[in-house]
């Protein structure tokens, strides 16, 4: 049997790219005559930027750092040892560039196993181990610490989490065996299952503290030298440790089935993480670490070769990189100064957009519409979003009196945008109108203004094609809630030029927007998308397939809510208008129901009541609609839709809507909330292969968001 030396070896051969972590070992004697201490610092000699990983290379520096010490307490030379972190960082777990590269189970199980066997070693020292968590904690470097004896934090830690199902692994060197050993199974399905599937959730210091997972909370401008002042007690026996009791009955049980409820209403059962991670705390009740520490290697091993993680660290990745260099946009240097923005319209889109302008630019922003009460109803909607933020104690007093100065509200577009460098419209989503809009806001804005345009389908070309400077306008679309989702989708006109393009894109990222280069195409990407991918749930159910059998059909998927329930939040009159748009443009593909329709003209909001709390199909709705015979299984529909979404991408990808593939999936992640483990959609239709049943190739290479061949 290998040792952890030669096992670490041979991933670091797999992984000759990894960013190494040193283990730097000091010693010294501790305060009030404690004794002689040593100190393992993990640091990646970069600045926090760069947040310290464990590859193989750093276990092994790791593992290295233990040899010394455990030398060290077993010669009596030293009291203790702790671990900590370079400034602002502790660890961020596993490096997951290693893992996207492995081919071989075996390799994945070295994985698991090489973690496992070098944390071990800390809770076997002689001598009692100490975990000082002083900055960012994720992951193994959670984890690390857990293997410790002692753990403190500092109140000043802005990020710890076992985010691993959030990605599609498991907490894999030790969190699903040992956390519900220190905290209890309820505290750490919260930590392990509900806030990773939670937008992978992070705790703050304090709320460490207080879940019990460290034993001492200690103010960050001295957390290091507090934590020894407090080893030095615990060490001295001036202080007792006091640890809860495990409730390992009946509360073990039922913490196990809340989290697969919570996995079940998150992720139907589509990503086997979660539900991976339930079954080894479910066994970890015996408290038999090491029956769990093969469970996690075997966890591990098993989804590191499974399609789910690498969709979700493709997901990932498109997130953190690409969505931070958009492909395609212009030249950063091109891009011309924001001074004032101007909004047209005063509605809740246009106020939203408003204050979001304002809080990220913190430029002057005036909005427009046609009469004071409008006005001041879009205006006074921003200061009590202001307000609420006083409130909660996001911003003081100064800051809330200065963002309410920069907001006005006026009547006349030429008094409002004669000095404005950015003017958005936000008006009723009808081609005349906003020509009409674009037409009066150039008349009077300057001759370098942006005009930008938040339409969800109509053409922007189109919309500039009457201006004397078609060339300025860009199409800037948001999606709703603007505040909660980051997609910005950014519409190149036919005569849009790089100077107003690199003006939106430098807009967007001082939004903090994710923004996606898009060609001007009906409904542009996300919409365009669901509205097929709707259509076809529609079309089943006008054919005959009842409504529940339909909405159920993509549960698999694990999508934040189904079909009939999203279209609900968008808005039936906005979903048949998209499908309208959406049809004169390709009438061979996209429907417009009649029973939507109808569903429309009745004013319903919505399929459903929600009388029981739950959604129930709504007895109006039920008797407007009319069905044909033809009555599909919920596999039959699943199929139907799929090939629908497969085929409607194939397109767009053909007439280059986006640049690949991977915007595609971006755009779903960021705007529409769709699934990591999904990758998007492209990743899963290639693995569910539907992309070469119906477009005869895949959409990403082998080895791309998939195992490497």
């Amino acid at each position: 049997m290998s040792t952890t030396a030669e096992l670490l070896k041979q991933a670091s051969d797999l992984f000759p790219d990894e960013v190494v972590t040193q283990a730097h070992v000091r010693h010294f004697d501790l305060p009030a005559g404690a004794g002689r201490f040593a100190l393992i610092t993990l640091d990646n000699g970069l600045d926090h930027t760069k947040p310290t990983t464990f590859g193989p290379a750093s276990l092994a520096n790791l593992n290295a750092a233990i040899d010394q010490v455990e030398k060290e307490a077993a010669d009596s030379e030293i009291v203790g040892v702790g671990i900590t972190g370079k400034p602002f960082i502790f660890a961020v777990g596993a490096d997951l560039k290693g893992v996207e590269i492995l081919k071989e189970y075996e390799h994945a199980l070295a994985i698991g196993k090489g973690g496992h066997e070098v944390f071990k070693r800390l809770s076997k020292l002689a001598v009692p181990t100490f975990a000082y968590y002083n900055g960012a904690a994720m992951g193994g470097g959670v984890e690390v610490g857990l293997h410790c004896t002692y753990r403190t934090v500092s109140a000043a830690l802005p990020a710890f989490s076992l985010p691993e199902v959030f990605l599609g692994l498991v907490p894999g060197w030790g969190g699903c065996t040992l956390l519900p050993n220190l905290i209890g199974a309820d505290k750490a399905v919260s930590v392990i299952i509900e806030n990773s599937l939670n937008q992978n959730k992070q705790l703050k210091g304090k709320q460490v503290y207080e879940l019990g997972i460290a034993d001492a909370l200690f103010e960050g401008a001295d957390f290091l030298e507090q934590s020894l002042i407090w080893t030095a007690s615990v060490l001295k026996g001036e202080i007792e440790v006091e640890r809860p009791v495990i409730d390992r009955g009946e509360g073990w049980d039922q913490a196990v089935a809340k989290g697969r409820f919570i996995a079940d209403s998150k992720v139907h059962g589509a990503a086997p993480a979660a539900y991976r991670a339930l079954d080894i705390i479910a066994a970890a009740k015996n408290g038999d670490l090491q029956q769990g520490y093969d469970a996690e290697d075997k966890a591990l091993a098993d989804l590191i070769m499974g399609g789910e993680l690498r969709s979700g660290i493709y997901a990932f990745n498109l997130v953190q990189k690409r969505g931070k260099r958009p492909a395609g946009a212009p030249d950063k240097s091109l891009a011309r100064p924001v001074t004032k923005v101007g909004v047209v319209g005063a509605g809740l889109m246009a106020s939203q957009l408003a204050l979001l302008f304002l809080r990220r630019l913190e430029v002057p922003v005036v909005l427009t519409d046609i009469d004071q009460e409008r006005v001041d109803k879009g205006v006074g909607y921003v200061h009590a979003e202001i307000d609420k933020l006083l409130g909660k104690g996001r911003i003081n007093q100064d800051k809330a009196n200065r963002l309410k100065a920069l907001v006005t509200g006026v009547l006349d577009k030429a008094e409002g945008f004669a000095d404005a460098d950015f003017i958005i419209e936000a008006v009723f989503e009808e081609m005349g109108v906003k020509q009409k809009v674009f037409a009066e806001v150039e008349a009077v804005a300057p001759a370098h203004a942006i005009l930008a345009t938040n339409t969800s389908s109509l053409s922007v070309s189109e919309m500039a094609s009457k201006l004397k400077h078609p060339e300025r306008v860009v199409g800037f679309h948001f999606f709703n809630p603007v505040a909660v989702l980051p997609l910005l989708e950014i519409v190149r006109g036919e005569q849009t030029d790089e100077a107003s393009l690199a003006t939106a894109f430098g807009v967007a990222k001082k939004l903090k927007k994710t923004a996606v280069l898009v060609k001007d195409a009906p409904a542009f990407v996300v919409n365009r998308i669901l509205t097929r991918f709707m259509g076809e749930i529609q079309n089943v159910i006008d054919e005959g397939t009842p409504v529940e059998v339909a909405e159920k059909a993509v549960e698999p998927l694990g999508l934040p809510m189904s079909p009939l329930v999203l279209l609900e939040l968008v808005g039936p009159a906005i979903g048949l208008h998209v499908s309208e748009t959406l049809n004169r443009a390709f009438p061979d593909r996209f429907t417009v129901s009649p029973n939507l329709k109808a569903v429309v003209e009745a004013g319903k909001r919505g399929f459903y009541v929600y009388d029981s709390g739950k959604p129930e199909l709504d007895p109006e709705v039920a008797a407007l609609l009319k069905q044909g015979d033809s009555v599909l299984t919920e596999e039959q529909v699943r199929e139907r839709v799929l090939d629908a979404v497969a085929q409607e991408i194939g397109l767009m990808l053909d007439e280059g809507v986006v640049a690949e593939a991977q915007d595609i999936d971006l755009c779903l992640i960021t705007g529409a909330g769709w699934p990591f483990h999904l990758g998007g959609i492209t990743p899963y239709l290639d693995r569910e292969g539907v992309s070469e049943r119906v477009n005869g190739k895949r959409f990403l290479a082998q080895g791309v968001a998939s195992v490497p061949a």
